[in-house]
């Protein structure tokens, strides 16, 4: 039996929480939201989807989940450029959620932006192993790459590494054509905005990240050990120190189960380099 706790119930949340239980991946919830009306909406909207769900609102339960997902905090809007720019907003959020998770020795999810410095700032605040914090972005990232490469031709395994912004790495290796450096730098371009054609359009983005953080939490609740792009702590892996960052990480019960380290091209690793830069400097300035 998976308890899944869920810390922000807005539109991602919500649905993270419709999905994990219609597909049988929590047995249990625990919604906490800090707006009343809306936590209390999502719940009775999951009652009448399935009355026999059980769902707690109460916030001692968090330090009982497997499980912890934190989708809290401002999201991403159309006047919000990059997801960097919400760190001081979402911060004081992530220490209230953090006080909700004492006690909670499971595996952690971050989703709330800027990802990757929350990942390692939630690591900071709970104490929990590396190992047991897991950011997710890269699976959506790569999701907009393979959308974006079969939109051109392109065929082979799209994988996004590096940071969950602007700073994100698509590896053109291993696809099943070369790519030469004008298209790949085009490529990386449109990416970096992909998500705001969404936003622009309806608000946020839900569907997308709400299928894939299902499909990370199925595979940590099953213990599928299967291999995802996800933020990791690292600690030396790709040559990088003092943040989190994605990387290919193969994911069980226990979170990361390890750290896959791949060859990467040169205009990759350059480009792997420079996100690990940028988040170590953002890390150590925001002092997360």
């Amino acid at each position: 039996m998976t308890t899944l706790a869920i810390l922000g119930v807005g539109k991602v949340g919500g649905e993270v929480a419709f999905l994990a239980a219609l597909q049988g991946v929590a047995d249990e919830l625990v919604l906490i939201d800090i707006a009343e009306p809306c936590l209390e909406a999502q719940v009775l909207d999951l009652e009448h989807a399935m009355p026999d769900l059980p769902i707690s609102t109460d916030p001692a339960r968090v330090g009982e989940a497997d499980i912890c997902v934190f989708t809290a905090g401002t999201p991403r809007n159309p006047t919000i450029r990059t997801r960097t720019d919400l760190l001081t907003t979402n911060m004081p959020c992530a220490q209230k959620c953090a006080d909700y998770m004492d006690g909670f020795d499971g595996v952690l999810v971050t989703v709330g932006n800027p990802m990757d410095l929350m990942n390692h700032y939630l690591w900071k605040l709970t104490g929990l192993p590396r190992e047991r914090c897991v950011g997710f972005g890269g699976q959506l990232d790569s999701a907009r790459f393979s959308v974006h490469l079969k939109s051109k031709g392109i065929t082979g395994d799209a994988w996004v590494l590096g940071e969950h912004g602007e700073h994100q790495v698509p590896l053109f290796s291993r696809l099943a054509q070369c790519v030469e450096i004008p298209a790949r730098d085009q490529i990386l371009e449109h990416l970096r905005g992909s998500s705001m054609e969404v936003i622009r359009g309806k608000g946020a983005t839900v569907f997308g990240p709400a299928a894939h953080i299902v499909r990370l939490i199925r595979s940590i609740a099953r213990n599928e050990g299967v291999l995802l792009p996800c933020s990791c702590l690292v600690e030396g892996e790709y040559g990088l120190h003092g943040c989190s960052i994605g990387v290919p990480a193969w994911i069980g019960e226990k979170g990361i189960c390890s750290i896959e380290l791949w060859d990467l091209d040169p205009w990759e690793a350059e480009r792997m380099q420079e996100a690990g830069r940028f988040l170590a400097d953002l890390t150590m300035r925001a002092h997360v």
